[in-house]
């Protein structure tokens, strides 16, 4: 296998057919997954031409991976694109006193960008890596916008399509906006304030920014319109947002009913939750994605149902702060479309599978309502679904080549019986072996083309560490980042006495 190996290249499309076999294939049959034991997958030009067992043309190059699983490409809408900053909250609370919204004291002497354009970029190709590496082939960035002067900059965006092209990596985004932002007054005292015209050029910039963008690196790089959050956006803007979307043939995502704080203020703003506000002025439709639904009432995902919006679910990042959603089975028994999203370190989707497992069976207090198929299924043809592409999301001739491939034989694997289950209930982004992104071989044997993720991860914690180190100036009374952020156990230092 070593030997047959040589025959792929990172970063290139091989030429003429490729012939690649597992002990397992995920192929697709009449809508859904099947398992071929033994399976055969080939491709060629970024298109699959052959899922099954002994097919019979000329290939120019077969390779087997032995006991792993050929899956699709894991896809995910809500993937980070920048250092994650919610694990600094993880254990540090309460959020508004580290550092988690503006104080006012910041926000009159002038927020600004707490990084270069060129360390935003290089966070972007950072993270486009850990995705590959977790078998991710298509991915909708997100990021924070807590440190930046106030929306994401083109600048960076463009930077982020030239890392999906290097890395391949599939990828629909589009500079982040909004219209407000939430602001500390005093401490748990937390206001909205707004400068819409802001958010009506930050619309303008991305809309810019798809029209040209759009297509590019071989049609990896799409539009995806990003409006930051449903507290932080005024009903003009989303409105104009969702005409760009509908005009442009793309989608929007917009993140709601996700947490206390943006269901008090909406209530607070406009009487109601985000999605009933929002359908009473016709905004919910398929062209909405919507992370995270971990507060939607009843109400609110009888109107997600009614209207076609995916949800996107991001059960780890939310648990970790106490939320789950309120069930992944009930939101598929009401026919809502859920697509899977990371939203923290690590990108790990096969992580946030198990977490979705767990916290289903746990709201549900029954454990045969939801099977690891169904989490499977969210991650692959549910966000194709979202993402209105039938040509993604499973192996089938005539879909595009966006192939992960994970091992079985993996130190941390037990032995198995179900390759599905053995993936979601015990294994991790670490087994991820290659990766192909419309053909083309974008991860192998935990190496990228033309990026050292060993070398870039002492560059990323530098930047982590220069962040962390201005927490102070954006925390409520400016503590020291020794107060803000305590370590968990006291430390010792080496004495040279």
């Amino acid at each position: 296998m070593a030997h047959a190996m040589e025959s792929l290249s990172l970063g290139q499309c091989p030429e003429g057919r490729t012939l690649i076999t597992a002990n397992w294939v995920v192929g697709h049959k009449e809508g859904s997954h099947r398992l071929l034991r033994n399976g055969q997958v080939v491709f060629e030009n970024g298109a699959i031409l052959f899922v099954g067992h002994n097919f019979s043309g000329e290939v120019a190059r077969r390779i087997d991976f032995g006991n792993a699983v050929i899956s699709p490409g894991l896809i995910d809408l809500d993937a980070l694109s920048d250092f994650d900053t919610t694990i600094l909250g993880i254990d540090c609370h309460p959020g508004w006193a580290k550092g988690r919204v503006w104080p006012r004291s910041y926000v009159e002497a002038g927020p600004y960008e707490m990084y270069s354009q060129e360390e935003l970029a290089f966070q972007k190709r950072f993270a486009f890596g850990q995705l590959l590496l977790n078998g991710i082939t298509t991915a909708a960035p997100i990021a924070s916008l807590f440190y930046r002067e106030w929306g994401e900059t083109v600048a960076e965006f463009d930077a982020a399509a030239e890392a999906a092209g290097d890395l391949g990596l599939r990828v629909y985004l589009s500079p982040a906006y909004r219209s407000g932002g939430m602001v500390l007054e005093a401490p748990g005292k937390m206001v909205p304030v707004f400068d819409e015209e802001r958010g009506f050029q930050g619309l303008k910039d991305a809309v810019a920014y798809i029209e040209r963008q759009n297509g590019r690196h071989g049609d990896l790089v799409r539009g995806l319109l990003a409006p930051d959050r449903v507290e932080t956006s005024t009903l003009a803007l989303l409105q104009r947002t969702d005409a760009a979307a509908r005009d442009l043939g793309c989608k929007f995502r917009l993140h709601m009913a996700q947490g206390t704080m943006e269901v008090d203020t909406v209530r607070m703003l406009h009487g109601s939750t985000a999605p009933v506000w929002l359908a009473k002025h016709k905004l919910l439709s398929d062209r909405m994605i919507a992370p995270h639904a971990t507060n939607a009432t009843e109400e609110d995902l009888g109107l997600y149902a009614e209207n076609g919006v995916s949800i996107v679910h991001c059960p780890l990042v939310s648990a970790r702060s106490g939320s789950i959603l309120n069930s992944f089975s009930s939101c598929r028994k009401r026919g809502i479309n859920i697509a899977m999203g990371t939203d923290t370190t690590p990108s790990d989707m096969l992580m946030n599978l198990l977490a979705g497992l767990i916290t289903c069976r746990i709201s549900d207090h029954a454990p045969d309502r939801v099977r690891s198929a169904d989490l499977f299924d969210a991650a692959t043809l549910g966000g194709a679904r979202a993402l209105g592409r039938s040509d993604l999301g499973h192996l089938q001739a005539g879909a595009r080549a966006d192939i992960a491939v994970f091992s079985l034989d993996d130190t941390i694997m037990a032995p198995s019986v179900d390759p599905i289950t053995t993936l979601v209930v015990g294994g991790s982004g670490k087994v991820t072996r290659a990766v192909f992104v419309d053909g083309r071989v974008s991860m192998l044997d935990r190496q990228l083309a033309g990026f050292d993720m060993e070398k870039a991860r002492v560059q990323a914690q530098a930047q982590y560490d220069g962040l962390i180190a201005k927490y102070p100036e954006r925390s409520w009374n400016h503590p020291p980042v020794s107060e803000i952020f305590p370590p968990s156990y006291p430390i010792e230092v080496e004495s040279h006495a």
